[in-house]
């Protein structure tokens, strides 16, 4: 997408305007919970000052509009990860580089649209906030990534990184991969084939529905789900392939009936936000009765708006499940639930925790803040936390990590102690993938700065 800089520079202004900048130590993050400041606040705040300049990160996001609760959602993840980096000192950096220095967070609301993201790249970057971070849309991403690898062009001393955590369209680690780009979730055709190790052992299963939203990650997610269909279960009837505007539709309740009407077993989709809420919702209503294999069907409404219709029929992959069968996995839940005690808050993220650790080594690696020297980094870094283990891959700056796949079922039994948002439903684990086990190819041809 070409950038324009006079578009770019009059969205900043309004983006500016109204942008805020949160320290994420101590700060209570959803609008209705911000309170007045403490004095325990005033201490960390303190401390903060006494460790140096904070490193600013630029978090692009739905903030407002209709996928506003994600981009919410990633803020809470991010900043919290963001706040364990800074409660142990912060990033520990040479004297001339400014010493040990904190995170910061910065908000800038894309509003949903590749535009005002883009802008909002603009005004993070007049900000000098050079690490970005957005991950909800792959569209979006890979508008960013086109925009951060012309400024990287056109102004190598002031380069930006791109850090990705959600937008999983394979080919932008892939075929559009870049050295200026870094993705922490699995890419859909790994979150796919972990699907298809459950839906593959269903012989029952006859006929499936694929659904999605119409933009590049919808179509990435339904075209492999056909490809692994074809391979693994050829006995399996795909009844239809439909997509959906992204983002627009309020009424689901005729693509339930559709879906109904054809006889389909299962649907297949990859929808996310609203888009998946109100969708499992009016197929619930309608009287569906079959699976759902989905990629974020374990929060933000789904479950609660599934019910009991749902007990043992939704399925869901991610790279973490709180009911990871785990003591240390058990424990990093606990701990964000004391820090996010709301069950509308209940949405967490190993792979987001892990984003932040791997740029905290980084930095530490390369004793710098710049972005090359800490892209050169990045490369080889390797992570845990909490018993997760990642390590990013040199070739294409895929994050591999392990992948699980869950069951919905009714909370408060050994294997589901946890709920989600406190709607009485949680995941069982019933699927577990190595690092190794969920890696796949890649068809990367990596292009590299000279590392002077």
């Amino acid at each position: 997408m070409v950038l324009r800089k006079k578009r770019w520079l009059r969205a900043a202004g309004r983006l500016r305007a109204g942008m805020l900048a949160i320290t994420a130590v101590g700060v209570l993050l959803a609008a209705p919970q911000v309170l007045a400041q403490t004095a325990a606040q005033a201490v960390e705040d303190k401390s903060h000052a006494a460790m140096g300049v904070p490193i600013e990160l630029a978090l692009v996001e739905s903030l407002s509009g209709p996928f506003a609760n994600t981009g919410e959602a990633v803020f809470r993840n991010l900043s919290w990860a963001i706040e364990r980096v800074n409660a142990r000192g912060g990033v520990h950096l040479p004297a001339e580089q400014g010493g040990a220095r904190p995170l910061k967070l910065l908000r800038f609301d894309s509003k949903g649209q590749n535009e005002e993201a883009l802008a909002a790249l603009q005004a993070a970057r007049d900000a000098g906030a050079y690490f970005v971070l957005q991950g909800n849309s792959s569209a979006t991403a890979e508008a960013i990534l086109n925009a951060v690898e012309k400024n990287n062009q056109r102004t190598p001393e002031q380069s930006m990184l791109f850090l990705n955590y959600s937008a999983v369209d394979p080919a932008l680690t892939n075929e559009k991969c870049s050295f200026w780009h870094f993705r922490f979730d699995a890419h859909a055709n790994m979150r796919m084939n972990a699907l298809m190790d459950v839906l593959q052992a269903d012989r029952d299963l006859k006929k499936v529905y694929l659904f999605g939203q119409d933009y590049s990650f919808g179509h990435a997610v339904l075209r492999e789900a056909r490809r692994q269909l074809e391979q693994r279960r050829p006995d399996i009837e795909i009844v239809a392939e439909e997509y959906h505007p992204i983002g627009r539709i309020k009424d689901f309740a005729p693509y339930g009936a559709k879906i109904k009407a054809s006889g389909a077993q299962a649907v297949i989709t990859g929808n996310w936000g609203n888009d998946l809420t109100l969708f499992v919702k009016a197929a619930n209503e309608v009287g569906f009765n079959g699976n759902f294999y989905t990629f974020y069907g374990n929060a933000l409404g789904a479950p609660a708006a599934i019910g009991d219709a749902g007990v043992g029929k939704v399925i869901a992959v991610a790279d973490w499940l709180p009911n990871n069968p785990t003591t240390q996995s058990r424990a990093f839940y606990q701990a964000f639930r004391e820090r996010f005690p709301r069950p509308a808050d209940d949405y967490v993220h190993m792979r987001m925790q892990l984003l932040i650790e791997s740029v905290a080594a980084a930095m530490e690696k390369a004793q710098s803040t710049d972005p090359k020297a800490v892209a050169f980094a990045l490369e080889n870094v390797a992570v845990s936390l909490y018993g997760q283990q990642g390590h990013m891959r040199a070739a294409d700056h895929q994050f591999q990590q392990s992948l699980l796949v869950g069951r919905m079922q009714k909370s408060g039994t050994e294997a589901v102690p946890f709920d989600v948002e406190g709607s009485g439903y949680g995941f069982e684990v019933i699927q577990s993938l190595t690092p190794a086990q969920a890696e796949m190819p890649q068809s990367c041809q990596m292009q590299r700065p000279s590392a002077s």
